[in-house]
């Protein structure tokens, strides 16, 4: 059954396109990112909202005669869980950008689609998704991490911590290719009618933010990133999202905003003009939310546990801040797929 999701407040809509790509063909999208990509807004955070006067329009769409509207044309994988796109494919009891996206791109597209969901918490750039062409640190930086893991593993060798570089980078493509491999499995409507890879999203910062020296580093590494996802999917002109850093709102301090520019710095290379595109986050952060936390969460629980379920840098917890981001994901890559025709 195909349907309409509601608009989220704030958002703006999608203009109205005729499906853009190969025709009838299975829509594979990658979400692939760290904690937050994963999710954190707690599932009874939306179990409250979704009642009350100021939030039930946005969430409406989402239960149906007391239950969780499961699609029937939109399937995910994440990691270990699979199945319809439903409420929960967060990290355990939360949800994340996927869900939204997962509607948006779902009301747009005629045939199936297939979100394959690649995150981890507390993974950086400059480390775990490291891409190829980025290379080695050079071997004074190899060193010194080979001398603290030895304090933890005496028999470490340098070849361990070369390892440690691109782990997480290598693991997603083994995720997304597995399950190309086995497409009926994870979206049951495929028959074999052939599949597009259509879009990959991209959220992640935290653990390179952190870092003056990842910071620094970081708008060559996500250029690369994305010349080499492309490369090694097989599409050069993936059309890919960067979810822009948007803890902290609009009183985001120096560190944070250092690190946004980096990855503006990566968005705006002219090779990637028209087919990459940086979303904004911070217009989506939780105001009421944040002034509850600022105030004193655990002295409040009663007005907390109203409007947030996590710590800032997991953007609250806000349910309503995960709705917005995944709507505005969903609505750039088919901005970008539009460009693309």
């Amino acid at each position: 059954m195909r349907r309409f999701a509601a608009a989220c407040l704030g958002v703006l809509a999608v203009p109205s396109l005729p499906p853009g790509g190969e025709e009838g063909k299975a829509k594979i999208y990658i979400l692939a990112g760290q904690s937050n990509m994963e999710g954190k807004a707690q599932v009874k955070l939306l179990e409250r909202q979704i009642d009350q006067p100021g939030t039930a329009d946005l969430f409406r769409h989402l239960r149906k005669d007391g239950r969780w509207v499961e699609r029937d044309d939109v399937w995910i994988k994440f990691l270990d869980r699979r199945g319809r796109l439903t409420v929960g494919f967060g990290s355990p009891g939360c949800i994340g950008p996927e869900l939204e996206f997962g509607n948006v791109v779902g009301d747009f597209h005629p045939e199936p689609v297939l979100l394959i969901k690649t995150a981890w918490g507390g993974r950086s750039l400059y480390q775990d998704f490291r891409p190829p062409r980025s290379g080695l640190p050079p071997p004074e930086v190899l060193e010194r991490l080979l001398e603290g893991l030895r304090k933890k593993k005496p028999g470490a060798t340098l070849e361990d911590v070369k390892e440690m570089f691109g782990r997480s980078y290598r693991a997603m493509l083994e995720e997304v290719r597995g399950v190309l491999g086995d497409l009926g499995t994870y979206l049951p409507p495929y028959k074999g009618q052939g599949f597009e890879l259509a879009g990959f999203v991209w959220f992640q910062g935290w653990n390179d933010m952190i870092s003056d020296t990842y910071t620094a580093e970081y708008a060559g590494h996500l250029a690369n990133f994305i010349r080499d996802v492309r490369r090694d999917l097989g599409v050069p002109g993936l059309p890919f999202v960067i979810g822009q850093m948007g803890v902290d709102g609009a009183e985001a301090g120096p560190k944070i905003q250092r690190f946004k520019a980096a990855q503006a710095e990566a968005a705006a290379l002219p090779e990637f003009r028209g087919n990459v595109e940086l979303v904004r986050t911070d217009v989506f952060w939780d105001t009421e939310a944040h002034a509850v936390f600022k105030k004193g969460w655990k002295e409040h629980p009663e007005e907390w546990n109203a409007v947030g379920s996590n710590a800032p840098y997991h953007y609250l917890g806000s349910v309503k801040t995960m709705c917005r981001i995944g709507r505005a994901f969903g609505e750039a890559v088919l901005r970008l797929r539009g460009a693309a025709r």
